[in-house]
């Protein structure tokens, strides 16, 4: 665990889902803890099924751990309502996953400018943000495209840059190069890093791409619904 001040912590942690329409129940995740600090970049690995989306979406307050306790930025999320989650989400999270999930109906600017918006944030203060963020990702002159008129990679580019408008705390990612060939996946990689770091983000990416995994600060391993570090 790394030392500091934590971004992220999760303390004993453990989810289980009911199996079916039977009275049994599947265990996902057993006694998780972890810490993120600030600027840190974390790799989760595991087989499919291990546990690493259910992990992401408590980090995230997506879902509630069965047992145990998430802190983001020294707050204790457990005491929150839905309210509370939903904003501590807008301000303090940002989220990737494999498939961008972008408003068809919107340009690459106005997708990122939205959780600027949703924030608070005037249109001229939230586009000025989102053409930093899409110029910085080399996508200037595609700002004005919507989703279909662009690249798989543009696309997953687009959608990290609309992860961080709000500079998070935190960036959680499940898989954001795994719909990508070889080379697109490692041009968001390292622009998806650079940003990280650049930000001072505590991220946690889940990945089966061990090179990707390799180069970050360290890699935790999902296994029988629990976590250790390689």
């Amino acid at each position: 665990m790394s030392s500091g001040k934590s971004a992220l912590r999760l303390e004993g942690v453990g989810k289980r889902y009911r199996e079916g329409g039977g009275q049994g129940h599947l265990t996902v995740l057993r006694d998780v803890s972890l810490r993120l600090a600030p600027g840190e970049l974390t790799a989760l690995v595991g087989p499919s099924g291990s546990g690493k989306s259910t992990l992401l979406h408590i980090a995230g307050l997506l879902d509630s751990p069965d047992r145990g306790e998430v802190w983001i930025a020294g707050k204790r999320c457990g005491r929150l309502d839905e309210a509370g989650r939903t904003l501590l989400r807008r301000v303090a999270i940002g989220f990737v996953y494999q498939f961008h999930h972008l408003l068809p109906e919107f340009s690459a600017l106005e997708n990122v400018a939205i959780p600027r918006r949703l924030a608070g944030a005037s249109k001229a203060e939230a586009e000025a943000t989102a053409r930093d963020l899409l110029d910085r990702m080399g996508l200037a002159a595609r700002a004005h495209h919507r989703p279909a008129e662009l690249s798989g990679g543009e696309q997953q580019r687009v959608a990290i840059s609309r992860a961080v408008a709000n500079r998070p705390l935190v960036l959680l990612a499940d898989e954001p190069t795994g719909n990508l060939d070889p080379e697109t996946s490692e041009k968001v990689f390292q622009e998806l890093t650079s940003l990280a770091r650049r930000q001072g983000l505590a991220a946690l990416i889940a990945t089966h791409n061990m090179d990707l995994a390799s180069r970050m600060d360290r890699v935790l391993r999902m296994s029988g619904g629990k976590l250790v570090e390689d």
